[in-house]
């Protein structure tokens, strides 16, 4: 059924395209005076209004001829160029195949910059103020959108300056975060456990980090909890960084804190994508990267 569609939209378009050139060709030939020997001037229509009368002017030739050139340019582009619905055109463009020589000849203009960092180890760019001036700028123009200029994150977008990591962040964690990305799911548990469930398990979980909770509450919410959440969580809720499962007990939140906003992520789940930076950036790029989000939050290194 799909490609059906395909095909019928390929045609419908070329019709179109096709049929605005014919139409203009047939307008400029029912306007063809000049081409019958009609004569020149100002013939009158015949038509008179308030003593003005309409004159019948030719179309100037050049003007007829200028069209006829437009006409027979666009019939050009449109048999070269992939204009005509699925036709690809005798030229072979394509607009991905210029992004991809596009793309090709930038990485031959910013080889040079990488260059002199090759086969430096990450945890020496660290300590590279060049490098660290190099990951600054790639992070502000890939990574800020969702992290924030200062890293700090906002709400569903990880802080990147604590050490709080769902993942893990060790050098070797975070190069493979940027170069493959990451998909968190927390599943959607309303099927199972109701409403007043819910609440008592979110009483539960902000007592594991100090927050103001209904105490009455908890014993119930941690029973619930054993139940449904330390597959992921852990026994102890401090998280399991092999799935990405958040610590619960660091009064650290992705989201938000909030009685309500617990209460809707355990019945209806959340999800978060971290999208993989490979097909974006070269691998030197990323390891330049890796390096400056490794040491926002390593505060033992030292940009030298």
């Amino acid at each position: 059924m799909s490609d059906f569609v395909s095909v019928g939209w390929s045609y419908w378009i070329s019709i179109i395209a096709l049929g605005g050139v014919a139409f203009c060709l047939w307008l400029l030939y029912t306007q063809r005076s000049w081409f019958k020997g009609a004569p020149k001037g100002q013939e009158s229509t015949g038509h008179i209004w308030d003593g003005i009368g309409e004159l019948n002017t030719p179309i100037p030739r050049w003007w007829t001829v200028m069209y006829i050139g437009l006409c027979v340019i666009a019939l050009g582009i449109m048999f070269l160029f992939p204009a005509l619905g699925s036709n690809p055109g005798l030229s072979g463009y394509t607009a991905a195949k210029q992004v991809e020589e596009d793309h090709a000849e930038y990485l031959k203009t910013i080889a040079p910059v990488y260059e002199k960092f090759a086969g430096v180890s990450i945890d020496e760019l660290v300590k590279n103020s060049e490098a660290h001036v190099i990951g600054e700028r790639l992070f502000l123009n890939n990574c800020a959108q969702c992290h924030g200029s200062d890293a700090k994150g906002q709400p569903n977008y990880p802080n990147l300056t604590d050490n709080d990591w769902l993942y893990g962040g060790e050098p070797e964690v975070i190069l493979q975060t940027i170069t493959e990305g990451r998909h968190g799911i927390m599943a959607p548990l309303g099927a199972a456990i109701p409403q007043a469930k819910a609440e008592e398990v979110a009483n539960y979980v902000r007592s594991l980090s100090g927050l103001s909770h209904d105490a009455t509450l908890v014993p119930a919410g941690q029973v619930t909890f054993n139940q449904f959440c330390v597959a992921c969580h852990g026994a102890d809720a401090k998280g399991n960084k092999a799935l990405g499962a958040p610590n619960l007990t660091d009064n650290i939140w992705l989201n938000s804190s909030s009685k309500d906003a617990i209460v809707n992520t355990i019945l209806n789940g959340r999800e978060g994508i971290m999208p993989a930076q490979k097909n974006t950036l070269t691998p030197d790029q990323i390891r330049m990267l890796t390096a400056y989000v490794w040491n926002l939050s390593n505060k033992e290194a030292t940009v030298q």
